[in-house]
């Protein structure tokens, strides 16, 4: 019996692993930069005013990754926010392993296509880490969100976490995948 393994995984193993060792100079295969996890958030500052907006959000982010995400509750009280120590104030999950690349796949494959005038994400989402962070403004573009019965558009913010040393090594990993990042003169010199 064979044990499944994502499409980006394999292509990841069999293709982009050499050609990086390649383009990078790197001969030691255990330093070839690869994707650690992917980290959804959703931030929902009045969640405690309206808790069956947040379940919504819970429920579609969960159907979104495939995993079951967690609300996160702030930390200590913030008056001008109108924040109490342990108000819900947004929605995490973290995906890891094979999850993680069917999440990457049906995101470059299905729903980067769908955001509205998209013309590729951002270069400057890069943190000097090597990872990459971008967001987009609605939920709606991914197909496991049925239209009808979502309640509130909300946006997220999508973190990329890779073992890449530097940006370009992180920009090469991730165009390598088909990631929609818009081409960038700085990292297209070296």
């Amino acid at each position: 019996m064979s044990k499944y393994i994502p499409r980006l995984l394999d292509d990841y193993n069999k293709k982009i692993k050499p050609a990086l060792s390649k383009d990078l100079n790197i001969s030691n295969d255990m330093r070839i930069p690869k994707i650690l996890k992917i980290s959804l958030n959703i931030g929902f500052g009045q969640a405690r005013l309206n808790e069956n907006q947040l379940k919504a959000a819970l429920e579609e982010l969960t159907n979104i990754a495939g995993q079951k995400a967690v609300i996160t509750k702030s930390k200590k009280a913030i008056s001008n926010f109108k924040i109490r120590e342990n108000d819900p104030v947004g929605i995490k999950v973290t995906l890891r392993s094979t999850k993680m690349y069917e999440f990457l796949d049906r995101f470059i494959s299905i729903a980067s296509p769908r955001i509205r005038d998209f013309r590729g994400l951002s270069s400057n989402g890069f943190d000097g880490r090597g990872n990459y962070n971008f967001g987009i403004s609605e939920q709606i573009i991914f197909p496991e969100i049925n239209y009808d019965k979502v309640k509130r558009v909300s946006g997220m913010n999508i973190t990329v976490v890779t073992s890449a040393d530097s940006d370009y090594q992180a920009y090469k990993l991730l165009m390598s995948f088909g990631f929609p990042i818009k081409e960038n003169k700085k990292f297209e010199e070296k």
